[in-house]
């Protein structure tokens, strides 16, 4: 369907040029002098203000349609990458990236599943938001080795153009998301309906009130720990370890590719378990495969076995945790709700990313960064591990919600 293609290229843009960030850290510090922790800093403020702003863009597209909101993030995304390569300066750097992020709010995952999972009947959606977020990631194999060719090539900055005239495919895919689709279900629950009645701020209220909606979004915050503290700071490991920078950016580049079968995976085990059970293991697993890599010597091949790894659990939790906030309040504020979590997975995005330059330049290794990832994803299997399975405090909230708008 017209959507779901749409939705995949989107992903896949967006995710792809982000992934590519770490290439960046050691040229651009380098010609910038100040150690690692600006670069970092930088990428921190991307990632909070993409989470700032995906609640916003979320609800616009909610209301509006994703297609405009997607096409206006799309040209925000090229000015934050043109601002980047153009304004050398820290300032530059770092305004260029808030821009990015931002943009990131409009023409990104949570526009895209929110539009693929208004479309899809309930029974394939869960397999519909893996597929997007699995074909999305093959950008990421696409744009990691390509950025890293036109750095050694021809230097970060013509590198950064050619990112961003490939982000003006963001508008051009963008019309798509226009595509009209029969209603996901033919009988919605009680509960589903009243949430589809009520007003952007209800049903704000009744998701931040809830129990398994919280314990979501609190082991969402360690995702962002995770994902952003690997995909920033993982090719200057390498390279620290001695490592050639190919070796590094193919490493990125697996992650992408393996994330494809992953997130698939993920997508179709959530359509057949406990969506909750497979999530909690997903984190699990990551903390395994990470303490794994830190204990054996760097090598080329541990490097690139990591990266296939780490790829198949990379981005799995996104169609579950999408997946999941349908289960608690139906499709028709996923963009808004996934994008509240998604805020909280952009915290952590934060901490990851300044968090790994800070200690680098503090202890001139990345050890304790390691072993937090590690804990944190512990962390994250004991919250969704708590979730219940049964959504009837939802369906009581959006109830008396109802009723107390109407009594007023």
């Amino acid at each position: 369907m017209p959507i779901l293609l749409a939705g995949a290229v989107i992903v896949s843009i967006g995710a792809g040029i982000r992934q590519s960030y770490g290439l960046f850290l050691v040229p651009i510090s380098t010609d910038m002098g100040g150690g690692r922790e600006l670069f970092s800093f930088a990428i921190a403020m991307q990632n909070f203000f993409w989470g700032a702003a995906a609640p916003v863009f979320g609800a616009m597209a909610d209301r509006m349609g994703p297609a405009r909101v997607t096409a206006l993030g799309g040209v925000i995304y090229m000015a934050g990458l043109f601002i980047m390569a153009s304004v050398v300066t820290p300032a530059g750097l770092v305004f260029g990236q808030i821009l990015a992020g931002a943009a990131l709010g409009g023409a990104g995952m949570s526009v895209a599943l929110g539009a693929v999972a208004r479309a899809t009947p309930a029974a394939q959606r869960p397999l519909a938001l893996g597929l997007i977020t699995s074909f999305g990631s093959f950008g990421q194999f696409l744009m990691v080795p390509l950025a890293q060719y036109f750095i050694l090539a021809y230097g970060w900055q013509i590198a950064i153009y050619s990112l961003c005239a490939i982000a003006s495919l963001l508008v051009a895919f963008s019309p798509l998301l226009r595509h009209k689709q029969p209603a996901p279900t033919s009988n919605p629950s009680a509960s589903m309906r009243d949430l589809a009645e009520m007003t952007t701020g209800q049903a704000l209220g009744i998701a931040i009130r809830h129990r398994n909606f919280l314990l979501l979004t609190a082991g969402f915050f360690v995702c962002g720990v995770q994902v952003v503290f690997v995909s920033t700071h993982l090719p200057t490991y390498l390279q620290d370890a001695n490592l050639s920078a190919t070796v590094a950016s193919w490493s990125l580049a697996l992650i992408g590719l393996f994330n494809i079968i992953g997130s698939f995976l993920c997508g179709w085990l959530g359509g057949h378990f406990s969506q909750k059970k497979v999530l909690a293991l997903v984190y699990l697993m990551r903390s395994v495969v990470i303490l794994i890599f830190i204990s054996v010597p760097a090598s080329p091949a541990s490097a690139l076995i990591f990266g296939a790894a780490i790829g198949l659990l990379w981005l799995g939790t996104i169609p579950l945790t999408s997946a999941l906030i349908v289960v608690f309040f139906g499709p028709a504020y996923l963009s808004m709700l996934y994008g509240v979590a998604f805020l909280s997975h952009q915290v952590g995005s934060f901490l990851g990313a300044w968090l790994g330059g800070y200690i680098y330049d503090q202890l001139a290794n990345y050890d304790l960064m390691w072993w937090m990832t590690i804990l944190t994803g512990i962390l994250a299997f004991i919250l969704n591990w708590a979730i219940r399975d049964e959504t009837d405090a939802t369906h009581d909230a959006a109830r008396n919600a109802t009723s107390d708008a109407t009594s007023h």
